[in-house]
């Protein structure tokens, strides 16, 4: 019989919630400035492997995947301020009952309250649990009539009452709980993970993953999967897993060098992860370049386009911008046209150029300059 993932993960996780589990995460160093007006209970029954708020900045919208007892929720919203929120998501009501208890005495004592939880399915954050809930109290299902209006009410909150709506965050974090989610939803995961990014916005994920494929009869085993093993992605899927669903720049910003568990031979580390929106979208012709500094020959970057170190690369409005910007400033010597191209008055752009940008192109055809000529003596 095939694992029941999410009730492994619930009943793990509810226990957890009433003793502390020890197995339940790995060494992490915090900030201690931001531990101290967090209550004990939150800090000893939140488990987790990496400490992702360290990547969040002040005036921010966070939303933190599987939020447990509040601890990242409440570190971020000391980083981020008053003029930031936080959203914290899980779908264990034992969890979310010990954050939401601190809420007030946290907000108490930060001198700002801008900490919310909800309840739902990482997986699908169109669906609020509490919402359907209290749809249910109401609407009992004993019927397949009854069932079908119920699949129709999940589709209308989603549509009406998404518990986060679409482009409305710039971070998301998580820490060593995208690995809990079986396999079947990991695709929807991601892609919900990326919906719910202003574009221009970035996940920074801390999870477990595995040198090796892990193999099935330890995927089978319910103990090993909610303890942050047995799901494990790869090293290689996890930061592949950001890239099908769409996000550009993909860092692995922190790896251990040892593993946190062995198992059988197969090493389980921790990682971070940081991934961006923004890339999809028209391409335009502004006449500008980008020269790669070094220190490789080449690069790549993901929408395919190589860049030698040195070379004027024509690139497009849009290239130009992500290259000017996290994770690559600093990597590139941008090369702006003489004239400006008018906004409105851009023609399209083909990426598909392999050729580097001529001077000429940029500074114009009839540019006849001449400055700094000096005569014999003045060198």
């Amino acid at each position: 019989m095939a694992l029941d993932v999410e009730a492994a993960v619930r009943e793990r996780y509810s226990g957890g919630a009433k003793a502390v589990e020890t197995q339940l995460c790995c060494p992490v160093k915090y900030n201690p400035q931001y531990l101290k007006v967090i209550p004990e209970e939150v800090l000893e029954k939140d488990y987790g492997c990496g400490d992702p708020s360290q990547y969040v900045r002040e005036g921010e919208t966070v939303l933190d995947l599987g939020s447990g007892t509040g601890k990242i929720c409440y570190i971020a919203s000391q980083v981020v301020g008053p003029t930031g929120r936080v959203i914290g998501v899980d779908m264990n009501p034992d969890m979310l009952a010990i954050a939401r208890r601190h809420r007030d005495e946290v907000a108490r004592r930060v001198g700002h309250g801008n900490v919310e939880f909800r309840r739902g399915r990482i997986q699908d954050l169109g669906l609020d649990l509490d919402a359907l809930d209290a749809y249910l109290l109401e609407h009992p299902v004993r019927t397949a009539d009854e069932l079908v209006a119920l699949e129709a009410a999940q589709r209308r909150l989603r549509a009406e009452r998404p518990l986060v709506a679409s482009d409305s965050v710039d971070v998301v974090v998580s820490n060593c709980v995208l690995n809990l989610v079986q396999d079947d939803d990991r695709r929807s995961l991601f892609r919900e993970l990326f919906r719910v990014l202003k574009r221009g916005g970035r996940a920074v994920i801390s999870d477990i993953v595995s040198d090796e494929e892990v193999p099935e009869a330890l995927r089978q085993d319910p103990v090993l999967w909610s303890g942050c093993i047995s799901g494990a992605f790869t090293e290689t899927g996890f930061l592949e897993a950001f890239e099908e669903a769409g996000f550009y720049g993909v860092e692995l910003v922190k790896r251990d060098a040892e593993p946190w568990q062995t198992v059988q031979g197969y090493e389980f580390r921790s990682v971070t992860v940081a991934a961006y929106k923004g890339k999809q979208g028209p391409c335009h012709e502004t006449l500008k370049a980008m020269i790669y500094k070094g220190p490789w020959k080449t690069v790549t970057d993901d929408d395919g386009h190589t860049f030698r170190r040195g070379v004027r690369e024509a690139v497009c409005e849009k290239t130009f911008q992500l290259l000017s910007r996290a994770p690559y400033q600093g990597q590139f010597e941008p090369v702006l046209p003489r004239v400006a191209v008018p906004e409105g008055e851009a023609r399209p752009y083909d990426c598909d150029r392999a050729e580097p940008r001529h001077p000429r192109e940029s500074k114009g055809q009839d540019y006849v300059a001449t400055k700094g000529v000096c005569g014999p003596s003045c060198c």
